[in-house]
C-alpha cells in the first residue's frame, strides 16, 4: 500500500510540474506578444533609385520600446517608394531613407532638395584608380596657371558625394576597383558653377576621403616655388601688400693700430753678500 501511494504522489507531482511549466510558457509568450510590434525590414540589399515592391520586404517582431523613428509596419505604406539612401538586408526601412511620395524611380529621385547633379570626366588617375563608388565622398583639386602664368594646384571643393559612376548608381563590389570615364557628383548650384569654371581653366582631380571625416582643410594652394619647400606657401595677396625693406650696407670698422710688443730682455741677478741686484742686457 505504501509503495502504491508513493507512486501515485510521484505521478501527481510530475503532472503538476508539467502543467506549471506549460502555464508559465504560455504566460511568457503572451507577455512577449504584448511587448512587441511589427517592423518592416529589407529582405535584400536595396540600392539608390530603386522602387520598393512587397517582395523586397519582410515583417519581423520588434520590441516596442526600441522601434526606430520613421519605421513602417504596413507594406502598403512603402510600396512604390524610391530608395534615396542604400538599405542593407535585415535593416529597417525608415522614412528618411526614402524619397518623397510620388517620386519616380531613377537617379534624379535621390538628389536632395536644393542640389544638382553634375558629371565630371575622369580617367584612371583622376578617378582614384577605380575605387570611387556611389556614396563615396571626394574633394576636387584643380591644376591651373595663376595671374602670373605660374602653375598652381589648389582644392576647390570638399566633401562632395558621388551619386553614380559611369551609368551605374548602385554600389559595386568594393573589393574590385572599377575604372570608369565619368563620375556624377551631387552639388549645390554654386558648387556646380565652380566645377564648370575649374574644368575649363585647368585639369581636375578627385581625392577620395573618409566618409566620417567632416573637417575641411583650409589650404592656400601650392605653387612651383613651394613644391620643394618645407614651409607652407604664403598667400599671394599678403605677399604683394607686404612692405619692402631697404637693406643698408655698412662698411666694416677700421682696424685699430696697436703698438708692437717689446721683445723681452735678458735679466741676471747679482748677489753680493747680503745685497741683491738685477742687471738687464
Amino acid at each position: 500500500m505504501k509503495s502504491k501511494r508513493a507512486i501515485i504522489m510521484l505521478a501527481l507531482s510530475v503532472l503538476l510540474g508539467i502543467a506549471a511549466v506549460l502555464l508559465a510558457a504560455r504566460w511568457m509568450g503572451q507577455q512577449a506578444a504584448t511587448d512587441n510590434t511589427t517592423v518592416l525590414v529589407a529582405s535584400r540589399d536595396l540600392e539608390l533609385g530603386q522602387a520598393i515592391s512587397p517582395t523586397m520586404l519582410q515583417s519581423v517582431q520588434w520590441p516596442k520600446g526600441a522601434v526606430p523613428e520613421g519605421a513602417f509596419d504596413d507594406p502598403k505604406k512603402v510600396e512604390g517608394r524610391v530608395v534615396r539612401s542604400s538599405i542593407f538586408k535585415g535593416e529597417p526601412v525608415l522614412a528618411p531613407k526614402l524619397a518623397p511620395e510620388g517620386t519616380k524611380a531613377g537617379l534624379d529621385s535621390v538628389i536632395k532638395a536644393g542640389h544638382r547633379a553634375i558629371t565630371v570626366k575622369v580617367n584612371e588617375v583622376v578617378g582614384v584608380a577605380g575605387f570611387l563608388a556611389p556614396g563615396s565622398f571626394v574633394d576636387l583639386l584643380v591644376n591651373f596657371r595663376d595671374e602670373r602664368e605660374k602653375p598652381m594646384s589648389r582644392v576647390v571643393l570638399e566633401r562632395i558625394m558621388v551619386l553614380a559612376i559611369a551609368q551605374e548608381a548602385q554600389r559595386p563590389d568594393e573589393t574590385k576597383p572599377k575604372v570608369v570615364n565619368a563620375v556624377t557628383l551631387e552639388v549645390t548650384p554654386e558648387q556646380a558653377e565652380k566645377i564648370d569654371l575649374a574644368r575649363n581653366i585647368g585639369t581636375l582631380s578627385l581625392i577620395l576621403r573618409n566618409q566620417v571625416d567632416t573637417q575641411d582643410a583650409a589650404t592656400d594652394g601650392v605653387r612651383q616655388q613651394n613644391l620643394f619647400s618645407a614651409e607652407p606657401p604664403a598667400p599671394v595677396a599678403a605677399a604683394a601688400s607686404a612692405p619692402v625693406k631697404k637693406v643698408v650696407r655698412r662698411s666694416p670698422p677700421k682696424p685699430v693700430a696697436t703698438k708692437p710688443a717689446e721683445e723681452p730682455k735678458d735679466r741676471v741677478e747679482v748677489i753680493r753678500g747680503l745685497q741683491k741686484a738685477t742687471a738687464e742686457f
